[in-house]
């Protein structure tokens, strides 16, 4: 499903951010990457998701090598994996059922399908009753749902989400984690980077560690 071969990341002539990175995350996986910040949790999710390249290894997702796409195949790619970053990117100037029905734009989907399809993400994660409200007017917590509906809309294979609960109460913090858990029993593969231990305590069955130059896999598995 995910292989990192001795991957390497750096930016120019800069120290690596990652360091020769290898493990694999079979399907239907819940994975949480844990760390400092600045250790390289979201360059790590960005390039499962091809948005970055590595500066040296191999990476594979869903049986493709990530190095080997055309850039004709990338699009399908990252319509198999939905992603949550930090900074949500909604766009405030349309309604919350427009922005999930933003990745459907390129799919050929028709009209009627794709609103039906977008208003099911919307109840998913509990917000049937705000697909016509503009995000600004949602609460944190509301508008990481909604980023959340965006990026499995698509009913992609994996998800993956950084830092989803960052600043947000307890209490929502555990209904986002639920909507996650509930997408990984139908067997998508997830993956959430996190610095919460208690979250990570009672929600995941792995975890990666990213320390400055250093990769460890807490659960014991080989990662080499």
């Amino acid at each position: 499903m995910i292989e990192f071969k001795h991957v390497f990341k750096s930016y120019g002539r800069g120290r690596n951010i990652l360091s020769d990175i290898t493990f694999r995350v079979t399907a239907g996986e819940f994975v949480f990457v844990a760390g400092p910040s600045g250790a390289g949790k979201s360059t790590l999710l960005k390039m499962i998701g091809g948005l970055e390249p590595p500066s040296r290894g191999s990476i594979e997702v869903n049986g493709q090598r990530l190095d080997e796409l055309s850039a004709r195949a990338r699009p399908y790619l990252r319509r198999a994996v939905g992603v949550i970053l930090q900074d949500t990117h909604l766009l405030y100037d349309r309604s919350a059922i427009n922005n999930v029905l933003l990745p459907l734009a390129v799919t050929g989907l028709a009209p009627d399908l794709a609103r039906a399809r977008a208003r099911a993400a919307l109840e998913k994660v509990g917000l049937s009753t705000k697909e016509d409200m503009n995000p600004i007017e949602l609460s944190g917590g509301e508008q990481q749902r909604l980023a959340i509906a965006r990026a499995i809309v698509n009913r992609p294979s994996i998800l993956i989400a950084d830092e989803p609960t960052a600043n947000l109460d307890r209490e929502t913090a555990h209904r986002i984690m639920s909507v996650f858990r509930d997408f990984n029993r139908v067997g998508v593969t997830t993956l959430i980077a996190s610095h919460d231990e208690a979250l990570m305590a009672e929600y995941s069955s792995r975890t990666f560690r990213i320390d400055p130059g250093k990769f460890t896999d807490l659960s014991g598995r080989a990662t080499k």
